[in-house]
């Protein structure tokens, strides 16, 4: 990123005071994501899950709350894994109940991954106190300050999947 490609900082506000104010938010996201991982990894403990078990679980309800569930493969690319991997992965969590598998309605070829009844459960139990404690921290903040830490996130996360889909940044 060149100075040219830098947006101009908003009026009254100083390219120092807004370098600061971008590091700020850079270091409060790493620390979300430190701590989400730390619950990432009392939740498998929790629920007699491996690490993996988890990432899987967390990227297929994320899929599926988007409304976009993913096939095993997809699952492999987003977790790095091999084809036989993420089988043997998605098998376990078939058997152990945190996972089903279901034939693709628009192409009876694919099978989608959905959570199963005892994951769906076990997510539930764990993460609705984690949503309770989440509104509250939030419940003090205007719509428009929910509105515009929304607009931040998205955008960083969109900055991220570019940097997945292109690490060079070449374009």
């Amino acid at each position: 990123m060149t100075e040219q490609d830098v947006p101009p900082a908003p009026t009254g506000v100083t390219s120092n005071e807004r370098a600061a104010l971008e590091t700020e938010i850079a270091t409060d996201i790493r620390a979300l994501t430190a701590v989400s991982d730390q619950l990432g990894h009392l939740f498998a403990r929790s629920n007699d899950l491996r690490p993996n078990d988890f990432r899987a679980l967390l990227h297929i309800a994320t899929a599926e709350f988007a409304g976009s569930p993913i096939t095993p493969g997809q699952l492999g690319k987003l977790m790095g894994m091999t084809s036989a991997a993420v089988t043997y992965l998605v098998e376990r969590m078939i058997e152990s109940g945190h996972l089903r598998r279901v034939i693709d309605t628009n192409d009876r070829r694919r099978v989608i991954l959905y959570h199963d009844e005892r994951g769906s459960t076990a997510a539930h139990e764990f993460f609705i106190p984690v949503g309770t404690r989440t509104r509250a921290a939030m419940a003090e903040f205007p719509d428009a300050d929910l509105r515009a830490t929304h607009r931040v996130l998205s955008s960083v996360i969109a900055a991220l999947r570019a940097h997945l889909a292109d690490p060079t940044g070449s374009q």
